[in-house]
């Protein structure tokens, strides 16, 4: 197996985004299945982070095994997950307005709080949760927007504006969220990227050690990993255009691809 680049001795550990990063929709990006491999048979220790609430993490890693990456529940952490702990931590016994799939619903619910969506309590709900999902109409946004006016406790998973989709990006949670907060007139908390929080969990998975952040997005995956203390490089098989704006994160390196970046070759 051919060695790393040289950017990657400087590091121990590897935190990978998935969506536009190691896949695009079910699809791997040439070369990602490889790359991981030979990330692992350095001996660098591989996590990974997602943003995409639609996915239970057993979801994530089935996924993975699809498209020829081995990966273990204790490999990833999801926006859900991290929804899940914060809500339980902070607003259990409360009720909530929730745009998502059914898998964010389940976390929200698993968290202590009751889903009051469809309920003559949906508008008079104590916390609106946005996540990514394609069942979006004027009701739930109406009522969401009704719900978080009147509580003034909005949380997104994501701002992230679109999707990496094969044929082209999706509308992402970012897109259903400004709606939001423009009939409401309140500004969400995020919970997953660019806050650190993702970051923080996959170092509690993978431990001590020198690591890597790898994604799409500037405003996203290198902005968590920098709210991080954590080095990034950009990937421009997903979101990413290789533009930094001026006084932002700044990427340690820019590559076309995961395998371009790790040093290996695309099958």
């Amino acid at each position: 197996m051919s060695a790393l680049a040289p950017l990657l001795d400087r590091y121990d550990q590897v935190i990978l985004d998935l969506d536009g990063c190691v896949r695009v929709g079910d699809v791997a990006v040439p070369g990602s299945p490889e790359a991981i491999a030979a990330l692992r048979a350095a001996g660098k220790q591989v996590a990974f982070a997602t943003n995409n609430s639609w996915y239970s993490g057993e979801d994530q890693v089935q996924s993975l095994w699809g498209i020829g990456v081995q990966a273990s529940l204790a490999d990833v952490v999801t926006v859900g997950g991290a929804v899940q702990h914060l809500l339980a931590e902070t607003r259990t016994g409360m009720t909530a307005y929730v745009i998502g799939s059914g898998v964010l619903h389940r976390h929200v619910a698993d968290a202590g709080l009751s889903v009051v969506n469809g309920t003559p309590r949906a508008a008079e709900a104590e916390v609106v949760l946005i996540g990514g999902t394609d069942e979006f109409d004027y009701a739930m946004l109406r009522d969401a927007a009704r719900a978080a006016r009147h509580c003034g406790d909005l949380l997104g998973t994501a701002r992230d504006p679109t999707l990496p989709m094969p044929e082209g990006p999706w509308p992402g949670t970012g897109a259903l969220l400004a709606a939001v907060e423009v009939a409401s007139g309140q500004t969400a908390a995020i919970v997953g990227k660019p806050e650190a929080q993702l970051m923080l969990a996959a170092l509690d998975r993978l431990g001590e050690g020198r690591t890597l952040v790898v994604g799409d997005r500037l405003d996203s995956d290198v902005a968590a990993a920098g709210a991080a203390g954590l080095d990034a490089a950009l990937v421009l098989s997903g979101s990413g255009t290789g533009e930094v704006a001026d006084g932002g994160p700044q990427p340690v390196a820019t590559a076309a691809t995961l395998a371009e970046l790790v040093g290996v070759s695309a099958s």
